[in-house]
């Protein structure tokens, strides 16, 4: 397995994947891949990184856009989605694509969030922060990882492709 950055002919295999990895998951809202799209369009994507197979098939995918904190750029990127084929996982897949990605932001960002599954993230240092919050899901799935500098506060907002 191999973890490298998005090249061009990926554009069209993503969607594919991000598709394929959420339609059985529970939680899934159906607009993942079109976020994905979205977001490439309007160039909101920070770092985009593709797990590729022996076989040079891609078979997870982790994306990381920019978020804003109580309206204003304070150089925070915020996780998802992150994909992994369902024949793929409990493999590492996912998080060897989260501990490739965070490592490739770390040094240009100053932290970043994530809505999901805390005993997932939290082996990365994500954890739940009261402080910074991003409205609607349960609390306790919205994490924060600091790179540098303190914890901010206030509400998080997402680029507009995620609706």
């Amino acid at each position: 397995m191999t973890i490298r950055g998005e090249q061009g002919m990926d554009q069209l295999r993503i969607p594919r994947i991000i598709s394929g990895a959420f339609a059985d998951a529970p939680h899934a809202s159906g607009r993942e891949a079109a976020i994905y799209g979205k977001l490439v369009a309007a160039r909101e994507t920070e770092a985009s990184l593709v797990a590729v197979a022996s076989f040079k098939r891609i078979v997870g995918h982790v994306l990381f856009s920019e978020v804003r904190i109580d309206g204003e750029h304070r150089r925070w990127l915020g996780l998802g989605p992150l994909s992994v084929l369902p024949k793929w996982r409990r493999q590492g897949i996912g998080g060897a694509l989260v501990a490739h990605g965070l490592e490739a932001v770390r040094r240009d960002w100053d932290g970043c969030v994530v809505l999901g599954d805390p005993a997932f993230y939290g082996r990365f240092g994500f954890e739940h922060d009261p402080a910074l919050v991003y409205p609607g899901p349960p609390p306790e799935f919205f994490q924060r990882i600091v790179f540098r500098g303190p914890a901010p506060q206030g509400t998080v907002t997402y680029p507009s492709a995620f609706g």
